[in-house]
């Protein structure tokens, strides 16, 4: 775990109004088993996106990570997939701000933005925070075009619901966004 990433989390907590500033974002690749990561998450100061949406027994992993984030009192979001999400107890992750079915889940509502289209669609599907991405050059998708620091600040100061960075994101990269516009910090790595 990046320890200058968990201590750009701590200073931002006091700050969030409700809103986790770090958020784990599982893999099926980079991060096959998340659950040692999930448990050395900070107490009450973090969230998990549950990606794993290829995995033979997602709902079995699903419950158990949904457990640990239970005791451990972090915020459980399941990526596309609503129904799953009302099993464990969770909110849901919109893919650039697209519903995934007609299931509304009551619980903490995150999205993937892109673009300033996407930014505007999660705010329309009533998402709390949108992940906006690739903040900076990401070990997630090698060689493909970031938004950089420009870029991400102008679309997040555009935004009509708070803005998460997401993409290379680590203890030094997280401190290069500006504190007002940057909410939360998503990683795979940094807090594997």
């Amino acid at each position: 775990m990046d320890l200058k990433l968990l201590a750009w989390g701590f200073a931002r907590a006091a700050k969030s109004r409700g809103i986790p500033p770090l958020w784990l974002f599982t893999d099926t690749k980079r991060l096959p088993d998340p659950r040692a990561a999930v448990a050395r998450l900070p107490k009450g100061r973090a969230g998990v996106v549950f990606r794993h949406d290829g995995h033979p027994d997602r709902e079995s992993l699903g419950q158990e990570v949904a457990r640990i984030c239970r005791a451990r009192r972090l915020v459980l979001v399941v990526a596309g997939d609503t129904r799953l999400a009302a099993r464990l107890g969770a909110g849901v992750h919109l893919r650039g701000g697209r519903w995934p079915g007609p299931i509304r889940v009551k619980g903490f509502v995150t999205s993937s933005a892109h673009a300033a289209a996407d930014l505007r669609r999660a705010a329309r599907s009533g998402a709390d925070l949108a992940f906006l991405s690739p903040a900076f050059a990401t070990a997630s998708h090698p060689g493909e075009p970031c938004l950089g620091l420009a870029r991400w600040s102008a679309l997040a100061r555009c935004a009509a619901i708070p803005v998460a960075a997401l993409g290379g994101i680590d203890g030094g990269s997280v401190r290069r966004l500006p504190r007002r516009l940057c909410r939360g910090a998503g990683a795979i790595g940094a807090l594997a």
